[in-house]
């Protein structure tokens, strides 16, 4: 019931006009926050987008590299994202070499199966970057010194590396690295 300061409009109950419906005010605001929205976004997405790899770090972001000129015992230099990139051929005696290593004994303990891609564990593929202080081994070039392990040697510091590219002696706190890699043929892998 109505009182007597209350107007009843013509529809019966007091407000019965403004029940359920969106008030003018309703739709400016949802309105201003939409119009305030887009703006946010059109301001973001550039800002965002700028922090996105330029076209030459996505071009090298994965490099392909061909094996069948890669002779037994014999290790190649290249590059990957910028840093140097091992790729070695190991023989079977360096594979038993590496696998009459008692894992315990390593600093960084792995094994080369660990270090290898299965079916290829000739193909060691290692970044080129000394754990110690990142400088780049020896023993990948035809007559560099290649330590007393028969791998790398590192003549910044001495850090010496066995034929699975595991530190054995010297400052470097960890074996050089394995990048992620797949074979794409039985003489191409992918690096990347």
């Amino acid at each position: 019931m109505a009182t007597a300061n209350e107007a009843i409009p013509a529809g019966g109950a007091p407000d019965a006009a403004h029940d359920g419906e969106p008030r003018r005010r309703d739709f400016l605001s949802i309105g201003a926050l939409a119009f305030g929205g887009v703006g946010v976004v059109s301001v973001l997405v550039p800002l965002v987008n700028q922090m996105n790899p330029s076209a030459d770090v996505l071009a090298e972001s994965s490099t392909d590299i061909d094996l069948a000129q890669i002779l037994p015992g014999q290790a190649i230099k290249t590059s990957f994202r910028k840093q140097p990139l091992f790729v070695r051929n190991l023989t079977p005696t360096e594979i038993a070499e590496a696998d009459a290593v008692p894992v315990a004994t390593l600093r960084d303990p792995e094994t080369l199966a660990q270090r290898t891609k299965e079916g290829h564990k000739n193909w060691l593929i290692t970044m080129g970057v000394c754990t110690h202080l990142g400088c780049v081994p020896l023993g990948a070039g035809e007559g560099e010194i290649k330590g007393e392990f028969g791998g790398y040697f590192c003549p910044c510091h001495g850090s010496v590396y066995d034929t699975a590219a595991r530190i054995r002696k010297g400052p470097a706190p960890k074996n050089l690295m394995v990048p992620p890699y797949n074979f794409t043929s039985d003489t191409t892998v992918t690096v990347g």
